[in-house]
């Protein structure tokens, strides 16, 4: 059995009709940029999230940028986040010219730790940038209690998060700005690239709005230098028809991520993700991530570790060998897994370049040597949960 990481097909098979009639929809149309599916996918989105203003734009990174932009942060400002997470979160607080502080996570959710922020808060600190990782809501409510105490902007990164809540409130809607992705693999995909900000702020919703057409308020009247960001017609008519649907997917992702729990429940060596959620926190379940702990026993392949280590640029950070070679041993039994991430964004070449000095982040770089990610998506079969599992359990238990 081949089981991929992620798949459309059986999705496409479901819903590829709606999706044709509304691509074709926009092309006879002959409206590629703005229009009707772009506005009625702002203001269904806003709704979703419970949120005044939604503007769409070209990516979860544009989004990023725009929302920095917007509450005008830049060179001088420094901007607290996580290093465990995709670069684009850390990339766009340095293509502001602010600069990241980067954070260690909580081992027990991979989420920023709250309890370590307020030593890294200082006179140039202007934001916290938060990052619901893998569908897993942060603590907003303490978070935000904090940025009220010391008066600075938060910004949610909810690019995996699309779906998740916290205390009955939408992940976008409890910090001043969202930032949400569209990419196919996200909770809530479009057909390419796309991405959106949420805010209850109108002079905020203005601003980004500006901002992503080259910061014009008015046809070729041009208020500041901005960007070309916008979400085009065809990915708006896509979202149009898949955001009802998310809920579903939603709850699909949930049982999926339920049923894991049971088939890996007391495998030694491995740690499952977030075995103690809060009653709080609703998770969308973008990625079902586990630890593969150092101990492992894994004698019967130790063998191979210097041609995996041949094939693997990542294979110098501590604990990874024990990980990489069970990845390694599922694709050969047809389970594709994939690694978020390999290196922290503390440690990666381009912040090196940019002599970017960073303390150590002991939980971080130990996460990015044993997390691995196993298929989750809503139309991944009960056939398919068992066979990842028992994969791993004949690996493990020989």
């Amino acid at each position: 059995m081949q089981v991929p990481p992620f798949s459309l097909q059986k999705q496409l098979s479901e819903i590829g009709q709606e999706l044709d009639s509304a691509v074709c929809r926009v092309i006879n149309s002959g409206h590629f940029i703005g229009g009707e599916e772009v506005k009625n996918f702002e203001a269904s989105f806003a709704e979703a999230c419970n949120v005044r203003y939604s503007i769409g734009c070209n990516s979860g990174t544009d989004a990023l940028v725009l929302a920095l932009r917007a509450l005008d942060i830049g060179p001088g400002d420094e901007v607290i986040t996580t290093s465990f997470s995709f670069f684009a979160t850390a990339e766009a607080i340095s293509n502001v010219g602010a600069k990241p502080v980067f954070v260690d996570v909580d081992p027990n959710n991979y989420l920023l730790d709250l309890k370590l922020i307020k030593q890294s808060i200082n006179s140039s600190t202007k934001a916290i940038l938060p990052v619901h990782l893998f569908g897993c809501p942060i603590n907003m409510t303490e978070l935000v209690s904090l940025a009220k105490e010391k008066g600075l902007r938060i910004i949610e990164d909810c690019a995996q998060a699309a779906g998740s809540s916290w205390c009955g409130k939408s992940v976008g809607s409890m910090g001043d700005v969202g930032c949400f992705s569209f990419f196919p693999t996200k909770n809530l995909g479009a057909g390419g690239d796309g991405g959106a900000v949420t805010t209850n702020d109108p002079d905020i919703a203005k601003r980004i709005r500006e901002l992503a057409v080259h910061g014009m308020p008015q046809r070729y009247f041009h208020t500041e230098l901005g960007y070309n960001s916008r979400l085009d017609s065809i990915q708006a008519a896509i979202l149009n028809v898949k955001l009802p649907l998310l809920p579903k997917w939603i709850r699909k992702r949930q049982q999926i991520a339920e049923k894991y729990h049971d088939l890996l429940d007391g495998l030694e060596g491995l740690e499952l993700p977030f075995s103690s959620l809060e009653s709080d926190q609703i998770h969308s379940w973008n990625q079902y991530v586990i630890r593969v702990k150092d101990d492992l026993k894994f004698d019967q392949i130790k063998e191979e570790n210097s041609d995996l280590e041949m094939q693997n640029p990542f294979f110098n950070l501590p604990n990874s060998k024990t990980r990489d070679l069970l990845k390694k041993k599922l694709y050969e039994k047809g389970v594709n897994t994939i690694i978020y991430y390999p290196i922290p964004i503390h440690l990666q070449p381009a912040y090196k370049e940019l002599n970017y000095i960073s303390k150590s982040l002991p939980h971080t770089e130990n996460l990015c040597s044993q997390v691995l990610s196993l298929p989750i998506f809503p139309e991944l079969s009960i056939e398919e949960q068992e066979y990842v599992a028992n994969s791993i359990k004949q690996l493990l238990e020989r």
